[in-house]
């Protein structure tokens, strides 16, 4: 991420909660909605030039057909010159945390991608609302449920589109096991187990591994691919949830969740087991059905993907993720297309997550979901 010290963080949260509440209150104008788009691409700015920006996101910018990148957000003046040079950025296109507010008065950017410490999703996807620009909120959507009802107030209050950065939504495996279960293909799913994690062996000092700027270690980071595959591999979206949480790595993990186990009941009478870790490899997801099964490993990995079915192997053409998700949310705009991960599905997840740590903070108590008012069908 951008060489800012931890107090800034901290000073940027604070003002990003004042920001908060004065978008909850605040009917931000915003001309956008409601008029026909007459561009064919969007210009999209990346806010935050970290690793994720730099070596997937910039580049998928590179081969989308509906948006394209128009300027960058840091704190680095030494990235300003690179991606200048590298992208062919104008001064004009360049702006920093401190004066991101002149991003309005850019008219070649449509669409603002928030791409900070979950800390800081809040503060600038609301800043970027109130200046007119369409939003995509990098996965967790936010730190809390109130964060996240923010967020969607803010873009509702301006007329703004909301899309989180849930890129799996785009890509062909994904998309067919949610075709799989939207169609009955093998029969009703019985039982998913969802697997998402990694090995962290870096600095203790990253912000992933700080709460104050991640808000949650493992489950925060991984643990939303594996809720997700659990409810699209069932259609549904779970009515319960208990879970514990592990540690064997205290010394590392001094201030965040290790691995995290959570057990899923659904209406339908379905049920999930997810697992997440920043001390596991594992990246794979396996769905039961009455009549076969489906299964994806890896599954939420960059790609390419594999799949197979107890009908046969899955085989599709390899296409950056970033691409077709950033190329998704364009067409949702230029021609009102779905949104495939609108701001609703970011807040069901935090959601689910925040009821995963109630459940560990109550000895593994079952804690019951009512995600009815979303208006989400388990996708």
């Amino acid at each position: 991420m951008e060489k800012i010290s931890r107090r800034s963080f901290a000073n940027r949260l604070s003002t990003g909660m004042t920001g908060v509440a004065l978008a909850s209150a605040m009917p931000w104008a915003c001309a956008m909605e409601g008029k026909k788009v007459q561009k064919k691409s969007l210009g999209i700015a990346l806010v935050g030039l970290g690793s994720y920006s730099t070596y997937q996101l910039a580049p998928a910018l590179q081969q989308t057909e509906y948006c394209h990148l128009a300027g960058i957000v840091t704190g680095t003046p030494a990235k300003e010159k690179r991606w200048a040079t590298q992208y062919g950025l104008t001064e004009k296109d360049i702006f920093n945390y401190q004066n991101f507010d002149e991003i309005a008065n850019n008219s070649e950017v449509d669409i603002v991608y928030v791409v900070l410490p979950n800390s800081m999703h809040a503060e600038f996807s609301i800043r970027a609302a109130r200046a007119g620009k369409h939003v995509i909120c990098e996965k967790p959507m936010a730190t809390s449920v109130e964060e996240c009802d923010a967020i969607i107030n803010a873009c509702q209050q301006a007329g703004v589109r909301l899309g989180v950065g849930y890129r799996l939504h785009s890509e062909p495996y994904t998309r067919r096991i949610k075709q799989y279960v939207r169609e009955m293909t093998f029969g009703k799913t019985l039982y998913v187990t969802a697997e998402a994690a990694y090995r962290s062996t870096g600095s203790p000092g990253q912000w992933r591994l700080d709460k104050s700027l991640s808000g949650g270690g493992a489950l925060m980071n991984m643990g939303v691919y594996a809720i997700q595959s659990a409810v699209y591999c069932t259609g549904q979206n779970p009515v319960s949830v208990s879970a514990q949480e592990f540690s064997t790595r205290p010394e590392y993990f001094k201030d965040t969740d290790e691995t995290i186990t959570a057990q899923f009941e659904f209406e339908g009478g379905a049920m999930a087991n997810i697992m997440t870790s920043h001390n596991i490899w594992a990246n794979n997801l396996k769905a039961s059905c009455t009549d076969g099964w489906f299964e994806l490993a890896p599954a939420s990995s960059y790609g390419p993907l594999k799949g197979k079915t107890s009908a046969g192997i899955l085989d599709f053409p390899h296409e950056r993720q970033q691409k077709l998700q950033m190329d998704d949310f364009a067409l949702h705009i230029l021609e009102d297309k779905t949104n495939r991960a609108p701001g609703e599905m970011g807040k069901r997840d935090i959601i689910i997550v925040e009821a995963i740590y109630q459940s560990i903070e109550m000895g593994g108590k079952k804690i019951a979901l009512d995600l009815g008012q979303l208006g989400l069908a388990g996708d």
